[in-house]
């Protein structure tokens, strides 16, 4: 998207003195500066069903529309609710349980819903405009990591492939339901430890998968994973083995190989950084000496590589 806004810059405003993000850095959400000490942060995200269970794809969606305002270390505060629906096939109540599914996680994460819009839609879609706040000192965006900074993953990878998986009917209910628990947890846990340990970039993994959104990272510096270091879920390796793998994570791996080096490393391991996720962690760089503390403050969550002087702007999957 932020690729096409760039176009309209003759049509839209997108520099002003207080917007602190805008459309110009990748970032996962814009912010607004409202005072010394208090900026706004304003995202939005929907998508059609990834899951069978109406509740859970409200859950996944979410926890994925407040993913963005973590990154940016805020707090959300508000969300619009946003649906297509197609009105003449399926009932309202099941749009009902998405609605519900939704709030359950809103009222986990303290955000208060206040309205929204929907559409007659023939494919069913669903998301959320949030707004939240942040201090503009202590705000995090995906630049700013340092040669010899650890890159830390706070979930493992595989949501694409499994949700492939499940449309076609070849994921048991266990790695469903392992899939389905990591993207309704929340990056709030995450963003307070990346906070406390002083992060100096942070983003979410999530549509450009690993590889993607971590070269979104790379400004002045370059970047080094180590495969066997990647958390996955059940299930995953042997999707990716047998094929199983998403449009969209195709597209990231042909994008990816115009910065990555992936030669050392088998072709499912190769869809497996470059499988594009919903919901996921929070990718962040910490000096070295902070990662033992988050880790121990973020169950589940790994260091995987480091950024590196040189190469800049490549990412060597090892």
């Amino acid at each position: 998207m932020a690729q096409v806004l760039r176009r309209l810059d003759n049509l839209t405003p997108t520099t002003h003195p207080d917007l602190l993000v805008g459309i110009d850095g990748a970032d996962d959400a814009g912010v607004f500066r409202l005072s010394d000490s208090v900026a706004l942060i304003q995202t939005v995200d929907f998508f059609t069903p990834i899951v069978d269970e109406a509740d859970d794809w409200g859950r996944i969606a979410a926890a994925n529309a407040l993913s963005d305002v973590y990154a940016m270390g805020g707090r959300p505060l508000t969300a619009l609710q946003l649906v297509g629906w197609p009105r003449d096939v399926l009932p309202w109540d099941l749009l009902g349980d998405v609605l519900e599914g939704a709030a359950e996680v809103l009222e986990r994460a303290g955000v208060t819903i206040v309205g929204g819009h929907s559409i007659d839609d023939p494919e069913p879609k669903f998301g959320l405009a949030v707004t939240g706040l942040v201090d503009p000192e202590h705000m995090t965006t995906n630049r700013g990591a340092r040669p010899g900074d650890a890159i830390v993953l706070t979930k493992p990878l595989g949501t694409g492939l499994i949700a492939t998986g499940i449309k076609r009917g070849i994921v048991d209910r266990a790695t469903r339901d392992e899939a389905v628990a990591t993207m309704v947890a929340l990056n709030d846990n995450a963003a307070a430890a990346a906070r406390a340990a002083n992060a100096h970039a942070v983003t979410d993994v999530t549509g450009f998968g690993l590889l993607g959104h971590l070269h979104e990272m790379l400004h002045g510096v370059g970047a080094v994973i180590e495969s066997d270091l990647v958390p996955l879920l059940g299930g995953a390796a042997a999707l990716a083995a047998d094929g199983v793998v998403p449009g969209g994570s195709k597209r990231n791996h042909a994008d990816a190989m115009a910065f990555s080096e992936l030669d050392s490393v088998d072709a499912a391991t190769a869809t497996i950084v470059t499988d594009a996720q919903t919901s996921g962690g929070l990718l962040v760089a910490l000096d070295q000496s902070e990662v033992d503390a988050f880790v121990s403050a973020v169950p589940g969550s790994t260091a995987i590589g480091s950024f590196v002087a040189e190469p800049d702007g490549r990412v060597v999957v090892g």
